[in-house]
């Protein structure tokens, strides 16, 4: 990286106002981050890392009702240091059962009733405005200006307007190439000319809209934060999009005391740190919830993806009583906690209305005795007409939980639909899904049934196009899970070449090897984990219903082993004394020497799936072994083409 140096003028401006300003510096624990904060004309902001600038000056500010601009000349009244060395235990551990919550962090205090957190953790920074106005304010914008290096790119996952389900693909451009009128969701994910990684998403979102970014359009290396405005009119298309056709000249109308989101910005020296990176959760909101033994994860068996296209039995398969009983048994056989009802058991746009062919008193009694819950599908504007009668009503059924969908929209009306949607759920001991959902933003830390979430583009997408390659495949990890778990729904049982594949509907097929999905188990967080073929497709597996049975959804420790954006990724994870690994690769075939000295004393049997021999010409071709190892060996592995390698490590005492 080259010196930036100014311009003879611009450091004699610059000198001199640092005799009129205002400066504090706060550094992360370990003294690598340091972030320089500057009242002077405007409120501003510098993030350091390893003595290398990677966000220049970039200001800060909100503009309020009456004209009132937060962050202008800003005069400090006051200024706060604290430190943390906290741990905190999530209820559905994702990465590891215990979270290091270490951080510096320094609270200034304006005129004008307002002020400004920041806090640094060795991982990354985040600051928040907090207010301490009277009555309600109006906020017409909060200023989000990023300043990069003229050469820095990003993973911009694109967004055509504020209506959408954020499933996108992540386009890798130059900062400075983007225009102004393109905006892009979060997480977005900036490689720094220096080979730092900063990855942009925000945190504790509650009675807000969601923050987007937007190119500068002058071809300068800036991102700046655009807002989805409040919505007045709102109308429904068909059953289940409800747009907004009216909105107001701000963004939000919220209470004049409070804190506002965190602005989170991760950093990575290597690629590996994004997928051990829990900072959204440690800045979320804390757990609200007094008693949470009845939130547990599972896997789930999914009807939807594989359109319930079971065979071999002597009904008719359908959206019906005898084929949700063939999902139960085939749950119950191997220890699945629980099956989804997803759309068609009633009237989308009437929850009142069951389908005549669906007996649910039968479901739910056959799934009690078999021991699996039943998670129902409803569109979130069906539930939020009545939400308290049909949230008793499920849960009065025996229902375990609700998967919410088609929401599309985070500004701050939609927001707080999640808010209360969690609230209620939880009242009733229900878990909850969020599909058709922006990413998550720790919300799931304060209302833990909040189990998992969509915002991805997963493996739905394979039904219609030939968007979920093996690229994207392991370009999410770094991204989108960075925020948070993502309902991919993996599992495909028919699985195809780059050749061989095309997407059908009722038979719908992966592109990648078969145990390029069974990594994904690993690899994919998702306390809530689908499986998302057929049945009848598992039941002729038996060696892959090993693993997939086997494999747990939530994690005590979370180790890389390997890890390039966009490329392969290889995690090794411990639940309990058990280790298990995933690796997966873009089409690339790919060799890799596992060392596994993650492992504790003694020997561990090892049960490993690896792609066949033919797998790079039969996607469905793979080998399953076992062979007894120590934490002192090293194993070679080969990806084939889209490929991927799965094992359980299990002690030989067990």
């Amino acid at each position: 990286m080259k010196p930036r140096i100014l311009p003879i003028a611009a450091a004699v401006l610059f000198l001199f106002s640092l005799t009129t300003a205002q400066q504090y510096q706060l550094l992360s624990p370990d003294k690598k981050t340091k972030v320089v904060i500057r009242a002077a004309e405007r409120l501003t902001f510098t993030l350091f890392h390893g003595n290398k600038v990677l966000i220049s000056e970039s200001p800060l500010s909100m503009e309020l009702d009456q004209n009132r601009r937060l962050g202008m000349s800003p005069k400090v009244l006051d200024s706060k240091t604290r430190s943390s060395k906290e741990t905190i235990r999530p209820v559905a551990p994702e990465k590891r059962s215990e979270i290091p919550d270490i951080y510096d962090e320094l609270e200034l205090t304006f005129a004008g009733q307002f002020g400004v957190r920041f806090r640094a953790y060795d991982d990354g920074i985040a600051y928040r405005f907090f207010l301490s106005l009277p009555g309600k304010v109006i906020v017409r914008n909060e200023i989000v200006n990023l300043n990069f290096a003229p050469s820095d790119s990003v993973y911009f996952p694109e967004e055509e307007s504020f209506f959408s389900h954020s499933e996108r693909i992540y386009k890798f451009l130059a900062i400075k190439d983007i225009a102004d009128s393109q905006m892009c969701s979060l997480p977005a994910l900036v490689a720094t000319e220096s080979g730092t990684k900063l990855i942009i998403t925000e945190s504790d979102l509650e009675d807000y809209p969601g923050l987007y970014l937007r190119g500068s359009g002058n071809m300068s290396p800036v991102l700046t934060g655009k807002f989805p405005p409040y919505p007045l009119e709102e109308t429904l298309r068909g059953d289940r999009d409800v747009m907004v056709t009216k909105t107001a000249d701000y963004t939000a109308h919220i209470a004049g005391t409070r804190a506002l989101p965190w602005r989170v910005i991760g950093i990575s020296e290597k690629d590996g740190d994004l997928l051990t990176n829990d900072i959204v959760y440690r800045l979320a909101g804390p757990l609200v919830l007094k008693e949470t033994g009845w939130i547990k994860p599972g896997k789930v068996a999914w009807d939807w993806w594989n359109a319930l296209n079971i065979y071999g039995v002597d009904f008719k398969s359908g959206v019906n009583t005898p084929t949700y009983k063939y999902f139960i048994d085939f749950a119950s056989r191997y220890g699945i906690e629980y099956i989804i009802l997803d759309e068609g058991w009633s009237v989308p746009a009437d929850l009142d209305s069951v389908n005549p062919e669906v007996n649910l008193d039968e479901l739910f009694s056959y799934a009690k005795k078999k021991n699996v819950g039943i998670i129902l599908w409803m569109l979130w504007n069906a539930l939020d007409k009545d939400m308290n009668r049909l949230l008793d009503r499920f849960a009065g059924w025996g229902a375990k939980g609700i998967k919410v969908d088609f929401m599309q929209r985070d500004d701050q009306k939609m927001v707080s639909f999640y808010y209360r949607c969690a609230k209620a759920a939880a009242e009733r001991r229900l878990l909850v899904d969020f599909h058709g959902a922006y990413k998550p933003t720790g919300l799931r830390r304060t209302y833990p049934n909040v189990i998992t979430r969509e915002g991805v583009r997963g493996l739905e997408w394979s039904k219609w196009s030939n968007y979920i390659t093996p690229r994207h495949d392991v370009t999410l990890p770094f991204i989108r899970m960075f925020a948070g778990p993502m309902d991919y729904t993996p599992g495909a049982m028919l699985n195809a070449t780059a050749s061989d594949y095309h997407g059908v509907f009722s038979t719908p097929m992966s592109q990648g090897t078969r145990c390029h999905q069974l990594a994904m188990y690993v690899v994919y967080e998702s306390p809530l984990q689908m499986l998302a073929d057929n049945p009848t497709h598992y039941m002729e597996q038996p060696e892959c219903m090993e693993f997939l049975s086997a494999v747990p959804t939530v994690w005590d420790e979370t180790r890389v082993l390997n890890a390039k954006v966009g490329e392969y990724l290889t995690l090794a994870r411990r639940r309990g004394d058990t280790w298990y690994v995933g690796s997966m690769t873009d089409w690339t075939p790919r060799d890799f020497e596992i060392d596994l000295g993650f492992l504790g004393a003694g020997q561990y049997t090892m049960r490993s799936w690896a792609d066949g021999i033919n797998a790079d010409r039969y996607a469905a071709d793979f080998t399953s072994q076992s062979a007894t190892v120590t934490s002192r060996e090293k194993t070679m592995i080969h990806l084939a083409p889209g490929g991927g390698w799965a094992t359980i490590l299990t002690p030989t005492n067990k």
